[in-house]
């Protein structure tokens, strides 16, 4: 990593309040180039909080915008940060409708030339396409990392029709301690604390909208873009990582979009910003890539951007199994088109008997994180003990095969009981029989007809199901095996239905595996610049005597028959900050089940955040307790939040809530 001092131009930042037309004004802070002309403007726009959360990343690549001619503005969402107004739900209408508000009062001021673009990672990725969607004129060009296009099936809430047992239960709870911390006085000034107040009163844990929409109805499809690709003006570069769980949206938007305003790129990555050098690597020079986006579209510079094959893609070589990975091996690739005429589907036919597929309840506690952010035990470990767990079906591997896109699984089952589902592995086997997880699906065997169902099996019908795996680029490598391993359950990924333990019968006879395959000889030279970024912010993190704990330990119960899950995120820890802010976060994750009761899953995530100013005598600490079971019929969730100023408790609520089990 290079960091980069001296640009084209100095540098200055402020912090400013933007109206709005209702009188709510958000707090933002921009930096700008010392220049007496007009500039485009850059915004990044999301609720996690600009002074805090956000600014280490923010002062790697604001002022990094600014020193090459740009206006790079960072603002914090309504009712989050040092923003006024009182928080919704995530990714509402207001919030875009307040985001077009935002590009249009930049374009308007004397520093702006009337250019405006957009970027964001995950949530700030999501609002880019969202707000590039309703189609401001002065929005020119987006460029969206790691997020997506569809928030019912390709997000945290649901996969292929089942709940996200772990995925979304923790982002809600996160988004529950999130949400409720304070504004921060230094910057909101006497009316912090009455602020603070009101936006309690409106906190609701996310969990109990998402768990009330288990279709994809019109509250998700409200949420995304998917719906009408043809409503984005704006050109798009979307950026993804083989192991983020959202990659798949890239391939969505080159594929849609019009090639003359959109570019796609994937590497091996997590859910990180690619120039991070978080693991896995290599990392990029990404600010170099996207300022080439950006002087095209909003400085009328060639650059060659759109010179670039549509969808630049790294596909990795065969590689051992692990947790993490510094830099995996492999190549990049260009592709002319999505889908690609480099790419030809080839189908391997399942062998063998019909055979009962009756997973373990503990069957994929070796999958890993599903948001990946570069941890040291995100990634799947070895997947012999979760394929002793599955039906696996083998195919030889006599010269390097290389899959580039989704491959495509067609099952034909035999279920006894009118709700279950499926899960499809796709793994890398070695000659001495290490398994490494290359990527997966999942179908709600209610979903089968479409995510905007629900209809029941009929007990004892055979039908044939068909569902795509996440997207790959890999190669492998001749000698080994691609391993095509099914299973009935996937705890805690995903909740299992009330009839999970019953499982279903595979008959291989008429199932298939679909695997896109790419031509070798098609291979391009395809290079980016070294990663550089501007100073750091100075962020500092003390020492402390406290054990760390595990990031990912698994315990079993023998006498008891259960399995636990513990997991911690590693969020932040203890952080000091050049402006004399102390923040300490800690949080942890747990998931159980019994080995033979499909109903006795159980999450509960924990948070403490504690804000600090000691120049100021301000002292504020959010504590919440988030925890969801089941029986056959319902979710049972609780939250609880509890916030401290100093001593005093000035805000307490426990929600208890039934929610019917209507698909999930």
């Amino acid at each position: 990593m290079r960091i980069r001092t001296s640009f084209p131009h100095e540098t200055t930042h402020d912090d400013i309040r933007i109206p709005l037309p209702d009188g709510t004004a958000l707090y933002a802070r921009v930096w700008r180039p010392l220049t007496d002309e007009p500039v485009p403007a850059l915004l990044e726009y999301l609720p996690d909080r600009l002074t805090d959360w956000t600014a280490p990343r923010d002062a790697q690549r604001h002022p990094w915008y600014a020193g090459h001619g740009y206006a790079s503005v960072r603002v914090d969402v309504r009712g989050h940060g040092n923003s006024e107004g009182l928080p919704a739900d995530a990714h509402s209408a207001r919030a875009a409708a307040d985001g077009v508000e935002v590009v249009h009062w930049l374009a308007a001021q004397p520093w702006c030339d009337g250019k405006v673009g957009m970027f964001g990672i995950s949530w700030g990725g999501l609002d880019s396409l969202r707000i590039a969607a309703l189609a401001p004129e002065p929005l020119k060009a987006i460029v969206t990392v790691c997020t997506t296009d569809d928030r019912y099936d390709n997000d945290v809430h649901y996969l292929g029709g089942s709940v996200l047992a772990a995925e979304m239960h923790a982002r809600s709870a996160t988004m529950l301690a999130f949400t409720a911390r304070p504004p921060d006085p230094r910057y909101a000034g006497e009316a912090w604390r009455e602020l603070w107040l009101r936006r309690l009163e409106q906190v609701e844990p996310f969990l109990h909208t998402w768990l009330g929409h288990q279709t994809r109805d019109a509250y998700w499809r409200a949420g995304g873009v998917r719906e009408d690709y043809g409503a984005i003006r704006a050109a798009v570069l979307a950026v993804g990582g083989w192991h983020d769980p959202y990659r798949d949206t890239v391939l969505r938007l080159v594929e849609h979009l019009p090639t003359d305003r959109v570019r796609g790129l994937i590497g091996p990555w997590s859910h990180q910003y690619p120039d991070r050098g978080l693991p896995p690597g290599p990392a990029i020079g990404f600010l170099q890539e996207t300022l080439r986006w950006w002087d095209h579209w909003l400085k009328d510079a060639d650059t060659g951007v759109l010179a670039e094959p549509l969808l630049r893609a790294y596909v990795t070589d065969s590689h051992r199994p692990a947790t993490t990975y510094p830099a995996l091996p492999g190549r990049w690739v260009g592709e002319p088109a999505w889908p690609s005429p480099n790419v030809t589907p080839i189908t391997y036919a399942l062998q063998g008997a019909p055979v009962l597929v009756r997973s373990p309840l503990h069957t994929g506690l070796d999958a890993g994180r599903f948001l990946p952010r570069g941890g040291d035990t995100d990634l799947p470990p070895d997947q012999r003990e979760e394929d002793a767990r599955s039906a696996c079906f083998d195919f030889a591997v006599p010269e390097e095969t290389w899959a580039l896109g989704r491959p495509r699984v067609r099952l034909r089952l035999t279920c006894e009981v009118p709700r279950g589902q499926v899960i499809a592995r796709l793994c890398d086997v070695a000659p001495d029989g290490a398994s490494t997880l290359v990527t997966r699906g999942v179908l709600n065997l209610s979903a089968r007809r479409g995510p905007d169902r629900a209809v029941p099996w009929e007990p004892g019908a055979t039908e044939d199901v068909t569902f795509e795996l996440a997207g790959i680029g890999h190669a492998f490598a001749p000698g080994h095996r691609i391993r095509l391993a099914v299973s009935s359950v996937y705890w805690p990924w995903v909740w299992p239905q009330p009839e999970s333990a019953a499982g279903f019968t595979l008959e291989p006879a008429g199932s298939t595996l679909e695997l896109p395959v790419r031509a070798r000889e098609a291979a391009e030279a395809i290079g980016f610049e070294e990663p550089e970024q501007a100073a750091p912010l100075g962020v500092s993190v003390p020492a402390t005597l406290d054990e760390p704990r595990p990031e990912r330990l698994v315990v079993r119960d023998v006498a008891e028959g259960e399995w636990r899950l513990e997991v911690g995120p590693r969020y932040g820890g203890t952080r000091m900050y050049p402006d004399g802010l102390e923040c300490t976060e800690e949080a942890w994750e747990t998931y159980t089940v019994q080995e033979d009761d499909p109903l006795s899953p159980r999450a509960r995530a924990d948070w403490s955040v504690r804000l600090h100013r000691p120049d100021m005598a301000w002292d504020t600490t959010v504590r919440t307790r988030s925890e969801i079971g089941c029986d056959a019929n319902a979710f049972m969730s609780v939250n609880e939040v509890i916030c401290t100023e100093g001593e005093e408790v000035v805000f307490h609520r426990t929600w208890e809530k039934r929610i019917p089990r209507t698909a999930g």
